[in-house]
């Protein structure tokens, strides 16, 4: 999958090799609770370590605003997205979309089977690694025509993205190419639940400068 990402109104055009989504990389052990109990009532199981990085296929990531989903049991989460290639990192914004059903018998596979959509704008990593737990990510999801809060948190809520780009390896499998990692998520208000429309955000408060992206779910029928 080819994806032409822009870095401070640069092209970058990159074909990635790899791609891992990081789960359950909560820096508060009470919060990881609640996130594995809010899961749990989907039937989900609870993880065998924490973090775990699921291997998932890297064309799976796109920027594409019309996704599809079997069955009406998708969510979207929004996460930061580190992309490592040539040498240079740099910070994204993507969706850890999610089948919530697939989930409840395998997490891997549920990770898979889903887009997982991302904005095209990256940030250099240099220019905004000294306050990185200063950003901000915010989600809303469409509601009876209305956009109702989802999610909010700083990247300080999750564990120290210098720590996740060690235990995924990210830098070693980035040898072989492009390659770029999701890195975990916050809880949702109101409970994991899905809708046709996800628009997500990241900030950084120091220079206001913000990155979006919104895209839509197709479902498709789950045929027996």
């Amino acid at each position: 999958m080819t994806l032409s990402f822009r870095v401070n109104g640069a092209p970058l055009t990159l074909d990635l090799t790899h791609l891992i989504v990081a789960g359950w990389t909560g820096r508060d052990a009470d919060a990881i609770a609640h996130h594995i109990a809010e899961l749990a009532e989907l039937g989900v199981p609870a993880p065998s370590d924490t973090p775990l990085y699921y291997r998932v296929s890297a064309p799976l990531l796109t920027d594409a605003p019309l996704i599809e989903a079997v069955g009406e049991a998708s969510s979207g989460e929004v996460e930061p997205l580190i992309v490592e290639a040539e040498g240079k990192r740099y910070l994204g914004l993507a969706s850890d979309h999610t089948d919530r059903a697939l989930e409840a018998h395998s997490v891997a596979m549920s990770k898979q089977v889903c887009a997982k959509p991302c904005a095209l704008e990256l940030w250099e990593w240099d220019e905004v690694a000294e306050r990185l737990e200063e950003i901000e990510l915010e989600s809303w999801i469409e509601e009876g025509g209305d956009w109702v809060p989802y999610q909010s948190g700083t990247i300080a809520s999750i564990r120290p993205l210098t720590e996740l780009i060690a235990g995924s390896r990210l830098s070693e499998l980035a040898k072989d190419g492009p390659v770029a990692m999701l890195c975990g998520t916050f809880g949702a208000k109101g409970g994991v639940r899905p809708a046709a429309k996800f628009r997500m955000q990241m900030r950084d408060p120091k220079t206001g400068r913000s990155i979006t992206h919104e895209y839509e779910t197709r479902t498709l029928p789950e045929v027996a």
